[in-house]
């Protein structure tokens, strides 16, 4: 062989590994591109993004301020009316320093433990996805956190009914919602406090109620009081309270496995004999939550086409086959970003 085909066949190697390179460079950017549509979002709303540790900025403060505590509490935050009421807390409406913020204290004894929790989740896990802590003072039971109008996202559709809302009533603001919810799902499962699994979401509605809305139409999610610790890997595995649980909504493995349908006797329930199950339970309410938050909107039959096969993969009944939060969050942004830059196209042509 002549030398001059001996460089041929070595200078076409090199060329189809630039071409395959270039390719994989550039579905990167794609992907980049689409996220940052979205995470760009995000930030817009976390005003206290970029605050030291142990410090808090609320929308209309020029600066960071450091946590309240107890004297500061005390003298500085004043009850206005009471706005939320459950086992473990009671809410109120406050104001501090002409700013509206949410004071909650221990609302019975007997739940200490989960008012203490919730505290300890709240300092470890501030980020743009979790409401913002103000102030606290374990020694009063006593917290206190920013302020969110518009409620918990059970208010969702009431609120978009409003005439000064009506028109965030969109696929968009919905499917928004949606990849928030997942976001802060996937936040949690791989958490600076380890693998959180969200055990307040027994009922969609118990699910709606662990969120508020925030004035942008997004996000954070509020309740922590029951987030316990799973890692499957080490056999620490998690049961969301000590009675037994039922219905569709829950994911199959937190049901008693040994009931009627199983056995010819069902077995009575029992807390000791109940398997523990991992964070695979918040992947199965997905479907669940995101069919609710996008409601019956223009639109809104494409984003279920779109999200139909992670919805039916996140419903397999074996949880070791679902999708972890984190894969679901990369479809359901692909999507959103996909879907936006589709509609701005549209327009464009038009």
């Amino acid at each position: 062989m002549g030398p001059g085909g001996g460089s041929s066949t070595s200078r076409s190697i090199p060329v189809v590994f630039v071409c395959l390179g270039a390719l994989l460079f550039a579905n990167v950017f794609i992907y980049i591109y689409l996220d940052s549509l979205y995470q760009s979002d995000m930030h817009a709303w976390s005003p206290h993004v970029g605050c030291p540790v142990r410090h808090f900025k609320m929308a209309t403060m020029k600066n960071c301020s450091p946590w309240l505590e107890c004297p500061q509490i005390k003298a500085e935050v004043r009850k206005l009316k009471l706005i939320g009421q459950g086992a473990v807390k009671q809410v109120y409406l406050s104001e501090w320093r002409s700013q509206k913020v949410a004071l909650s204290t221990l609302a019975s004894p007997p739940y200490l433990e989960d008012f203490l929790h919730g505290l300890s989740m709240l300092q470890a896990l501030q980020g743009p996805l979790v409401v913002q802590l103000v102030g606290l003072c374990p020694e009063e039971r006593t917290l206190v956190t920013e302020y969110h109008p518009l409620g918990s996202l059970l208010n969702l559709d009431a609120v978009l009914a409003l005439d000064r809302h009506r028109h965030h009533n969109t696929w968009q603001v919905r499917l928004r919602l949606a990849v928030d919810y997942v976001s802060i799902l996937s936040y949690l499962h791989g958490s600076p406090a380890g693998c959180r699994i969200m055990c307040d979401s027994n009922s969609l509605e118990k699910t709606l109620s662990q969120f508020l809305l925030t004035s942008d139409f997004h996000l954070v999610v509020n309740d922590l009081d029951a987030l316990p610790e799973v890692d499957a890997s080490r056999g620490m595995l998690a049961k969301c309270g000590h009675r037994e649980l039922t219905g569709d909504f829950v994911a199959p493995e937190q049901l008693w496995p040994f009931g009627g349908d199983n056995y010819g006797d069902s077995v009575p329930f029992s807390d000791q004999l109940m398997p523990g199950y991992d964070e695979r339970t918040d992947v199965w309410k997905i479907p669940d939550v995101t069919r609710h938050l996008m409601g019956s909107v223009p639109g809104g039959d494409v984003v279920h086409f779109h999200l139909f096969q992670v919805h039916a993969e996140c419903k397999r009944r074996d949880p070791r086959r679902r999708p972890s939060a984190r894969d679901a969050l990369t479809v359901y942004k692909s999507v959103y970003a996909s879907m936006v830059r589709d509609t701005a196209s549209s327009r464009d042509m038009l």
